[in-house]
């Protein structure tokens, strides 16, 4: 787990801390953990004039991608404010809000052109799920030639093993892997 370096203008990605879902318990950092570190990061990059893109996902009645799975995917109509971001988040306008009916935050949505529009090379992700929106974002970011990193310590699963398993036999085939506190010391000054 190292971080090599950070490029002129690394942007902070933020997937699925929104109240719905930072609502369940997670693993192996709990979803406190995972919503402060992830503030922590988002206040620092503010600081600096870094980009923040703060990924929800939207159960507006679009519908999700329609591919047929073995688990049934969650239905209904979602209560009042599910998908609104998590309070420690929101309430910067400067950020970039990304609204996805998919896995990973790219299809379907205007995240590729948010980042080059922000002149990004490199983003850094945390958030829920490890080992689908977070995984799903790393793969696609990879794809888009983007330097992926992945703040492992901010990003949490419904399921140990899942995440393990993005963390230690996925993430370092697409992106490096890091720590909140490693980034915050490669950041530049203020």
């Amino acid at each position: 787990m190292t971080l090599s370096t950070l490029d002129p203008t690394p942007a902070l990605v933020v997937v699925d801390l929104q109240r719905g879902i930072a609502s369940r318990d997670t693993t192996p950092h709990a979803i406190g953990d995972v919503v402060g570190r992830s503030a922590e990061l988002a206040d620092a990059f503010r600081e600096r004039g870094l980009p923040v893109v703060l990924v929800r996902v939207g159960l507006d009645g679009a519908g999700f991608s329609p591919g047929r799975t073995d688990r049934p995917r969650v239905g209904g109509t979602p209560p009042a404010g599910w998908d609104e971001i998590v309070d420690e988040l929101a309430g910067h306008p400067e950020d970039a809000l990304v609204t996805k009916r998919n896995v990973g935050a790219f299809v379907g949505t205007d995240l590729d052109l948010q980042l080059r529009r922000r002149g990004a090379t490199q983003v850094l992700l945390t958030g829920v799920a490890t080992s689908m929106g977070v995984e799903g974002t790393a793969r696609a970011a990879h794809d888009h030639g983007y330097h992926v990193v992945l703040v492992t310590d901010a990003m949490a699963d419904t399921d140990e093993a899942t995440h393990q398993h993005s963390v230690a036999a996925i993430f370092p085939k697409i992106g490096e892997t890091t720590t909140t506190a490693e980034v915050l010391a490669a950041l530049p000054a203020r």
